[in-house]
């Protein structure tokens, strides 16, 4: 349902175009976070202008708020979030980790109590591909169990089997569901199995066989320090089908992505940028930028000379200083649209430089020692 063509490597590194029914996604691609449909602050057309092909919502949210049946009613998704470009929805599988006292593990799903009204919600495997065709969406995740940091082995071996067994379910439910919805997108298989090398290579080994349209490393930037996190990426990704998408599950520092796109992954996402805003941090070419600073409340400055974002174009980082002290929420939103903007250009970057064969020390190295260890969203 989906078409991925790899037109430019580097090493590892792969320049591709995954084709979808909304539009093509030029790889390594970034994608925004719309949990409920939209980035906070940040309108579909801002969006687009910012240059993102392909957003991220969660179908766990959705699922609680307006419901399935209400988006669906109204047209699918894109209809709805008034966004006509690719979207890829979370399955719940993050939400079975950061739900920990609101869920219930079974061997068939997961039964969630709403952190909203209490209310009781039940994913299974099969019903997870259902509601996700329902959206209409152009690329839906299994349903997984995303284990702790640090887990025993035992433990985490454990978690593996089940969300092995959940995408054997899923991926046999998958076809009957596009026969009986008429849905023409992809399903993406994800790996678990914490810092453990053989759980993660025999994992990516084990979901390869069962032909999915895209496969992702999940479990990662829960905690573990940046070392176990990019050493799983290397363990994992050239065990993924080299034919097929791979999708980095909610890693977001800059450096973090231009080590994976090195070794072959082609998709991201995380709420960083966006969530880094809200709280008066930016990123530039130079670092990060926190602009509650005193020393920007006189600095006429943009936040970066060049950057054609809205806030960079219109004004100083003066004026962003005075609004984000004062919590005036236009603060927040032009910080969010330069954010989204740096990491979008980034990611364009780092596509030319695995088409010019120049990928070999992409430009992070001022943003490493400002990076903390986590960043999942």
């Amino acid at each position: 349902m989906l078409d991925f063509a790899i037109h430019a490597t580097c090493g590892a590194a792969r320049a591709g175009r995954l084709a979808t029914p909304h539009g093509v996604v030029e790889t390594p691609a970034f994608m925004p976070v719309g949990t409920l449909g939209a980035v906070k602050g940040v309108g579909p057309e801002a969006l687009e202008e910012a240059g993102a092909s392909i957003l991220l919502a969660n179908l766990y949210h959705l699922s609680l708020r307006p419901g399935i049946d209400a988006i669906e009613r109204l047209g699918g998704l894109h209809a709805f979030a008034g966004w006509q470009r690719p979207i890829l929805t979370d399955s719940g599988g993050f939400q079975v980790w950061s739900l920990a006292g609101l869920r219930r593990v079974d061997a068939d799903g997961v039964t969630f109590r709403s952190h909203l009204d209490g209310a009781t919600l039940r994913f299974t495997p099969q019903d997870v591909v259902r509601r996700q065709a329902r959206l209409g969406v152009d690329v839906a995740m299994v349903l997984d169990e995303c284990p702790p940091w640090p887990v025993a082995r035992e433990e985490a071996a454990a978690s593996w089997r089940r969300t092995l067994a959940w995408a054997r379910t899923a991926r046999e439910a998958v076809e009957p569901v596009r026969a009986a919805t008429g849905w023409r997108g992809g399903l993406f298989g994800i790996v678990q199995g914490s810092s453990f090398e053989d759980l993660r290579q025999g994992a990516a080994a084990e979901l390869a066989g069962l032909d999915f349209d895209g496969y992702a490393i999940g479990g990662v930037s829960v905690g573990e320090p940046p070392e176990t996190l990019r050493a799983t990426v290397e363990w994992t990704a050239p065990v993924l089908p080299a034919s097929r998408p791979r999708y980095l599950m909610g890693v977001g520092y800059p450096q973090d992505i231009a080590h994976a796109v090195a070794c072959g992954v082609d998709l991201f996402d995380c709420v960083l940028p966006a969530r880094n805003a809200r709280h008066g941090t930016l990123f530039t070419r130079a670092g990060m930028l926190k602009i509650k600073n005193a020393v920007y409340r006189e600095d006429p400055r943009p936040v970066e000379e060049g950057c054609p974002c809205p806030c960079c174009r219109r004004v100083s980082r003066a004026f962003l200083h005075h609004l984000v002290r004062a919590g005036e929420l236009t603060g927040k939103v032009l910080a969010t649209l330069h954010n989204l903007r740096h990491y979008l250009d980034f990611m364009a970057d780092l596509r030319q430089s695995v088409v010019s064969g120049s990928l070999a020390q992409p430009r992070v190295s001022a943003l490493d020692a400002a990076a903390p260890a986590s960043s999942r969203g």
